[in-house]
């Protein structure tokens, strides 16, 4: 039934005008900061060259790449996922849900692997970008294959909190923008303590940098792979898919 559920989604995605917008205008954003990258790499290169133990084309053009595509997917997977579970509440179709044969869990993963199949295919598209120099030059295929897991780990996190919000909401705009909203505090909460730059906060910030969606993913743009790391995503992805369970069933419960 998760299958079911799942294939359901990711049609009515690629159906769905949005998603096509999504895909095209990402691409555009990205290939153009691939190339501009790419240019001024190509200028400081004869430089670089003479340096010892100089950023190779990996860090001074991949990494930032695939860091950018990050920060334009923070903006655009809310509204992949904003219609998951309020558009079924406004149009009073979730009882249909509710009254099939299926569990919660069963809804809510369904729901979200459709949405995570389309960013698979999101995140290959990406990725040809970086592989298609290997054609001229030599790259690190472990950092790009650190980097490429981190995006996703990023991305599914993203979409686990959207989902979740779709849940509280009859309204797809207010999922969206209160998703949006979570993930940025969740993006930048590791400067709060920076800002102050006082001395007093310093553990503070060290406790809250734990929490920062973007502290656990630099290292993977680096090459660094970290158990913490990646239990930290797989945690926040189970946490939030967890509350959108249990969200549901009391949606479920009579009123």
């Amino acid at each position: 039934m998760i299958k079911l559920i799942a294939i359901r989604e990711f049609k009515s995605l690629f159906l769905s005008p949005l998603a096509w917008a999504i895909l095209t205008v990402t691409q555009i954003i990205l290939c153009y900061q691939f190339l501009s990258q790419l240019e001024s790499y190509m200028k400081v290169q004869s430089k670089l060259s003479t340096l010892e133990n100089s950023p190779g084309i990996t860090d001074l053009v991949v990494s930032p790449l695939l860091s950018g595509a990050a920060i334009i997917l923070l903006l655009i997977v809310p509204l992949l996922t904003m219609r998951l579970i309020s558009e079924e509440q406004k149009n009073q179709t979730i009882t249909l849900l509710f009254s099939a044969p299926i569990s919660m869990s069963q809804i809510i993963l369904g729901k979200y692997f459709g949405v995570l199949g389309f960013l698979i295919i999101l995140l290959i598209m990406i990725a040809l970008m970086p592989l298609s120099l290997l054609f001229g030059t030599a790259i690190d295929l472990g950092q790009l294959a650190a980097a490429l897991m981190g995006l996703f780990l990023v991305l599914a996190s993203f979409a686990a909190a959207g989902v979740y919000m779709s849940t509280l909401t009859r309204h797809p705009a207010i999922a969206a923008v209160s998703n949006f909203g979570l993930l940025f505090f969740l993006w930048i909460i590791n400067f709060a303590g920076m800002s102050t730059g006082s001395s007093a906060n310093a553990q503070n910030t060290i406790s809250l940098s734990y929490f920062s969606l973007l502290n656990h993913f630099e290292p993977l743009l680096r090459g660094v792979f970290s158990t913490t790391d990646i239990i930290y995503y797989l945690l926040f992805i189970a946490l939030f898919l967890v509350l959108s369970v249990r969200r549901l069933e009391h949606l479920r419960l009579p009123h």
